[in-house]
């Protein structure tokens, strides 16, 4: 088959390029503490939305640093048991939780299923900004030249952790059968948010951004996704002079190192052939999680839609 990336027999022993920070581990602990400091002050607005099987709320929480954060809440109005599982979904980058009726069929099955809007992207949750120094294209290098505490992923990646833990909190929920699922964006805080919050049962990560940014740079892949980081090195960095203290600092929010931390079971889904988040970076996080996992490859298809996947995912979260 035609290669843009390692051949599949190194992909699966592929440990990543990007560096780790010394203490990436206190990092993320101090985070969580911070996380766990603030008060959500959860709100619940029902919706306009409204289904004959399916009670539809906007759901609001105070986020670290102050930030109001959104997410799309379904839940059924006649449930078959309770408390009962939960999934939560996340969008990719740059969009928002979409529509209501593309989340009925987990209601349907007598799931709740709350989706959220990441800070300062398409949908409601707010960014409330405040850092030094370059924000140009994007949201991996916000922050980047502020105190490593201020990275903007590190405060969204809380803010997966916080909603889950919200969610495993409702009282019509059972907290230890919790799913989440995402896509791209979505598939790197599916990661990121079932190593920060471990209570969850079962994840779903297809083509996850936000890993191995070094390895994306060498590939000449720094486009599109990717393309702040080349921004960033022209505008600011030119000769590359700090390179290496670039992609360490970028080694807070890389996912690959947080994967370790997952214990829920895993189902993810790689294209062979995707160029936006290449499979090496995607196999650096997977190969990383010690947890029960299993691998769907795609040989021919690249940051697309994956057929039959969607359909294997609903099957999987079944299990909860």
């Amino acid at each position: 088959m035609p290669l843009i990336d390692m051949p599949l027999d190194k992909l699966k022993d592929y440990q990543g390029r990007n560096p780790k920070p010394a203490d990436f581990d206190t990092y993320w602990d101090r985070a969580l503490q911070e996380m766990r400091a603030v008060d959500p002050d959860i709100q619940l607005i029902k919706s306009d939305f409204q289904t004959p099987y399916a009670e539809c709320y906007d759901l609001y929480f105070t986020g670290v640093r102050g930030a109001r954060i959104h997410a799309k809440y379904l839940k059924p109005k006649t449930p078959t048991a309770t408390p009962h599982p939960a999934i939560i979904q996340f969008h990719g980058y740059s969009g928002s939780a979409g529509d209501w009726t593309d989340k009925l069929a987990y209601v349907s099955l007598g799931y709740a299923i709350i989706a959220m809007d990441a800070r300062g992207q398409g949908g409601q949750s707010e960014d409330t900004g405040g850092v030094k120094g370059n924000t140009l294209r994007g949201h991996i290098i916000r922050g980047l030249d502020d105190h490593e505490d201020n990275l903007l992923f590190r405060h969204i990646y809380l803010d997966t952790a916080q909603l889950a833990s919200i969610v495993m909190d409702l009282p019509d929920v059972d907290a230890t059968r919790v799913g989440v699922f995402g896509w791209s964006q979505g598939g790197g805080l599916t990661i990121a948010c079932a190593a920060l919050e471990p209570r969850v049962k079962q994840l779903a990560p297809v083509y996850p951004f936000l890993s191995d940014y070094q390895r994306v740079w060498e590939m000449d892949q720094a486009e599109r996704a990717y393309e702040e980081l080349k921004a960033y090195f022209r505008n600011f960095d030119p000769q590359h002079q700090r390179e290496t203290e670039m992609f360490t600092r970028l080694g807070y929010i890389d996912i690959q190192y947080l994967a370790p931390r997952i214990q829920g079971e895993v189902l993810m889904g790689v294209g062979l052939m995707d160029t936006v988040c290449p499979p090496s970076t995607q196999f650096a996080a997977y190969n990383k999680i010690t947890a029960p996992k299993r691998l769907e490859i795609f040989p021919d298809f690249g940051h697309e839609g994956l057929p039959g996947l969607h359909d294997k995912i609903l099957q999987f979260m079944l299990k909860l």
